[in-house]
């Protein structure tokens, strides 16, 4: 053991200043992303203000199982993975196809201002891309309903916001708008680093832009697809609520109903603090999993992976 040990510790003592460097980064994770996992203890326990750790009383698995008893947690489950499905597709499938086609775009100034105005919608609040759906959408002077009856596909304009089979895909186009522009950066720096060579030489063997993207540039960038799909698959879970909260109304409730709005409401919202831990928990867990299998198959069909 103490051979195989060897070079390891003298590869550490030759990029000693790179580990030391690495240090404080590496003390920031354990106290923003272990150290709280002690808290996890709260879901075995019902948890009460004001009592020191060893005053709390222990109920085992109580929480877990009044969650998975709960129908409400299967349906909110279910809004959860929807709208992260949809998300993945729309939202990992789009900023591949935008990267590509600015890649493709040859005039300097238009092709920086194209990719500076996609940009813009991911430093917009929440609330404001909220209010501008709510308007958009709206019956009463919506752009979309108005467009829809001057064109003669609707006699009437349709209440939107009000339809719960439309509430997954107001989210997911609400959140491809906001967020397609700044997915599409890490792909425009992967597509800029491949050799032009290659595309001249193409070129030369007489192949058009669709054989040039299809056989150079997309076969660049699949190790960089390939990291951030696992790693979105793995927070297929974890989609926050702001934007549920946010465009969602009492009309559409058990279509916008998501893990972490029931964490928050059913949770925190009533003091359940062991509650809503337990449905934190429970979250994380399928995320690992999610991540650990989509790891898995990604490694052995196409020899990708992150770990």
């Amino acid at each position: 053991m103490a051979e195989k040990l060897k070079p390891f510790f003298k590869k550490m003592r030759q990029q000693k200043y790179l580990y030391l460097m690495s240090v404080p980064f590496l003390l920031l994770v354990l106290v923003f992303n272990y150290i709280p996992i002690w808290g996890w203890t709260m879901a075995f326990q019902k948890f009460r203000l004001g009592r020191s750790f060893f005053e709390q009383e222990w109920v085992g698995f109580a929480n877990f199982i009044e969650i998975f008893a709960d129908p409400l947690f299967y349906k909110v489950l279910r809004n959860t993975l929807a709208m992260s499905i949809m998300g993945l597709i729309g939202g990992f499938t789009i900023p591949v196809i935008f990267a590509v086609s600015i890649n493709e775009v040859k005039n300097g100034p238009f092709k920086k201002a194209i990719q500076t105005i996609s940009y813009l919608p991911h430093f917009v609040s929440w609330v404001v891309v909220a209010g501008i759906f709510y308007k958009i959408l709206s019956v009463d002077g919506g752009v979309v309903n108005d467009v829809l009856v001057k064109l003669g596909f609707i006699n009437q304009p349709i209440q939107f916001m009000a339809k719960g089979k439309l509430f997954w895909w107001i989210v997911t186009i609400a959140d491809l708008w906001k967020e397609m522009g700044w997915n599409s950066i890490i792909f425009i720096a992967s597509i800029s680093a491949i050799s032009p060579e290659l595309y001249d030489a193409a070129k030369v063997d007489g192949c058009g832009r669709f054989k040039q993207i299809w056989h150079i540039t997309l076969p660049g960038i699949r190790s960089v697809i390939t990291v951030l799909l696992i790693l979105s698959i793995g927070n297929l879970i974890r989609i926050g609520f702001e934007k549920q909260m946010l465009l969602a109304n009492s009309l559409v409730y058990d279509y916008s109903e998501v893990l972490d709005l029931y964490a928050l409401k059913y949770g925190l919202g009533l003091n359940r603090f062991s509650f809503g831990t337990a449905i934190g928990m429970v979250s994380s867990l399928v995320s690992v999993g999610l991540l650990l299998t989509a790891n898995g198959l990604f490694k052995r069909y196409s020899d990708e992976s992150v770990m």
